[in-house]
């Protein structure tokens, strides 16, 4: 055993003599040598969807969370209008796991924390804790922290997890993201709160009676939670759990 399966994770193949210009203009982030991390976005600048870009130079892999992945195809079909670009199923498995990679792995580009990434190799049951150390790096995982329509990339950490190219050409939501980065000062965001108790995800976190954000994940002390900036100060508590916010940023 390599590695662990995953087994939320389904992979599609982007082929056709205009795949890589068909992505380049729609993607946060272009393929690179290894595995890329990307989003696509609305016009507005929302998240739709993250994934895993593979470049294998005729084709691009496309790692995504199952549960988006009918939508998303659906998407990019809408978006493909004339071009010779093919969106299929590639049927491959994802494995993923900690220490030494086995050939053809790659590193997640997210965080070293998150070890490797391989495709069509045989995994087995899932044994790390993965919730745990996405908490302790304040890494949001789609479904849970990162919401279709509702999220915006940069108050999610796109930057930090390289999620985002500020220096590429259009993309879909390019504009309102830019206008985020370099002419607003994020006044919301997700960041790694200590919390003693434990409460159910999405659970309120309030200061002196106020809505301060949103407690998501948790793990072993810790938690994901999406803050307004302004009002998390002072005492915190979300439902019955008491959360402690030290702001370094």
């Amino acid at each position: 055993m390599v590695g662990e399966r995953a087994e939320d994770r389904t992979v599609l193949r982007i082929s056709g003599a205009d795949a890589h210009g068909f992505l380049k203009g729609l993607v946060t982030r272009d393929p690179d040598d290894g595995l890329t991390y990307a989003a696509l976005l609305t016009p507005q600048g929302k998240y739709l969807a993250d994934f895993f870009l593979l470049d294998r130079g005729d084709d691009i892999l496309l790692d995504v969370k199952s549960d988006l992945a009918p939508a998303l195809a659906q998407r990019l079909t809408m978006y493909r209008l004339r071009a010779a670009v093919v969106i299929e199923d590639a049927g491959l498995g994802v494995v993923r796991g900690l220490g030494d990679a086995p050939e053809g792995a790659f590193v997640d580009p997210r965080d070293p924390s998150l070890g490797w990434r391989a495709y069509g190799l045989e995994g087995g049951d899932p044994v790390v804790g993965w919730d745990a150390i996405r908490v302790a790096d304040c890494i949001p995982e789609t479904g849970v922290e990162l919401i279709p329509n509702e999220t915006y990339i940069l108050e999610a950490g796109f930057d930090r997890l390289q999620g985002v190219d500020h220096r590429k050409g259009c993309y879909v939501g390019q504009e309102v993201t830019a206008r985020m980065k370099h002419k607003t000062e994020l006044k919301k965001g997700f960041v790694t709160v200590s919390v003693e108790g434990a409460v159910p995800v999405g659970t309120e976190i309030t200061a002196d009676g106020k809505t301060a954000g949103t407690l998501f994940t948790q793990s072993d002390g810790q938690g994901i939670a999406y803050l307004r900036f302004d009002r998390a100060k002072g005492d915190l508590s979300a439902g019955e759990a008491r959360v402690v916010w030290e702001d370094a940023r």
